[in-house]
């Protein structure tokens, strides 16, 4: 088994320090940005947020009817989302409607913008 190694003849310290210091710097941004990312990564999740974007709010028994999942699978999902600080809710009579946070659209526009285009990505092309 071949180990992981590392052949240089002298490091370059500021590139390091430089490093660090980015990484300090933006410590706050970063944590919330992987935050907001790593709850897009589910599929499901990620149809709710293009949903939210495209109507603005929508109740749980709406997306429930759109994604044609029980209305226990879809609440889930929105706790998920809700408890990560990416939706907020809005309550009419007995009805809870969810919306986006507008902190959050920004970084979630970037992506639905790789959607919204041809409604697909190039499947000649890969992100990964």
């Amino acid at each position: 088994m071949e180990k992981n190694i590392c052949i240089r003849l002298s490091a370059d310290i500021k590139k390091i320090n430089e490093g660090k210091r980015l990484l300090q710097e933006n410590k706050k941004s970063i944590e919330g940005l992987t935050q907001v990312l790593g709850l897009t990564a589910n599929e499901v999740r990620f149809k709710i947020l293009y949903l939210l974007n495209a109507e603005d709010e929508l109740c749980v028994c709406d997306l429930s009817d759109i994604l044609e999942m029980k209305i226990p699978a879809v609440s889930q999902h929105l706790r998920k989302l809700k408890d990560g600080g990416i939706l907020g809710l809005r309550k009419e009579g007995p009805t809870y409607f969810y919306y986006i946070k507008k902190l959050q659209l920004p970084v979630l526009e970037t992506c639905f913008e790789l959607i919204g285009n041809k409604g697909e990505l190039n499947k000649k092309e890969s992100l990964v």
